[in-house]
């Protein structure tokens, strides 16, 4: 794909005020001149692949480029691709930069996700990024490793191209940009236990309500996944499918329980057009 012609896209789950998403527009302008962001007007972490059908969505222009949408990522994606930039679409999608991993299991949840496998979904090459940062101490995120190595990764992706039905999902170790040592491309992990927390409060109206989290813990950074190779510091590169089907599972269920009941009775018509019971056609 020629650099000269990219129109990118930049989106994130964090919302349009978020640390990553500057990050990640620089990153594009270094790739582009024609760069467009169009992010939640509010945090929508954890929000996958959802979209908004129930309520009306409010686009707020904030200066030419740039719009924030009452919506999910994919909301986000849809506004962008099937209104603003319907007339010219954009050729590359970059959602992110993320605060935090998006790897194994992370990957069914995520918001940053979420987008790229939107604009996947619309025929648009699309790359989710992601800042991996320490849980004990959300303070000292290294975005500058972001910063510093995401045009490097973005560049030999499209250099190198993938198929359409492709998302590539991008994450950064929790390192100073120096400490980098390498890009791997490697498939998703597994964790090996997560505890859903459920954590009860009463408000001032003592009324109950509920915080959902996680408690995660004896992670197994397995090589050639992309927790193994964040633990040695190198940058992971998974590429996803859209298609989730489990071919070897799908094959070996089809011996037992694929079954042919026969070809089921189809209505016909009277010469008035109305629909003959089964029990008074002639055989």
């Amino acid at each position: 794909m020629s650099e000269k012609k990219l129109r990118i896209l930049v989106i994130n789950d964090d919302g349009i005020r978020a640390k990553g998403i500057e990050i990640l527009e620089q990153i594009a302008r270094s790739l582009s001149d024609d760069v467009w962001v169009v992010a939640p007007d509010s945090e929508q972490s954890g929000a996958s692949h959802s979209l908004t059908l129930t309520v009306p969505l409010r686009l707020r222009q904030i200066d030419e480029r740039h719009f924030a949408v009452t919506g999910t990522p994919t909301d986000c994606v849809m506004m962008a691709a099937a209104h603003l930039l319907k007339d010219n679409p954009p050729t590359l999608v970059l959602s992110g930069v993320n605060r935090g991993i998006n790897a194994a299991d992370d990957v069914t949840y995520s918001g940053t996700i979420a987008g790229a496998m939107e604009g996947c979904a619309l025929g648009i090459p699309s790359i989710a990024l992601s800042q991996t940062y320490n849980h004990q101490d959300r303070r000292d995120i290294h975005w500058e490793t972001a910063a510093a190595h995401g045009a490097t990764v973005v560049k030999k992706l499209l250099e190198n191209g993938w198929p359409k039905d492709v998302l590539m999902n991008v994450n950064f170790p929790d390192c100073p940009p120096e400490e980098v040592s390498g890009i791997e491309v490697v498939a998703q992990g597994v964790r090996e236990w997560q505890e859903v927390v459920i954590e009860r409060r009463i408000d001032m109206r003592d009324n109950p309500y509920f915080w959902i989290g996680f408690r995660r813990e004896r992670i197994v950074a397995k090589p050639g996944t992309d927790l193994g190779a964040l633990a040695v510091k190198k940058i992971s590169v998974t590429p996803l499918q859209m298609n989730l089907t489990d071919w070897k599972v799908m094959q070996g269920l089809k011996h037992g329980v694929d079954t042919d009941f026969g070809a089921p009775a189809v209505p016909t018509e009277d010469t008035t057009g109305a629909l003959i019971p089964a029990k008074e056609r002639t055989p």
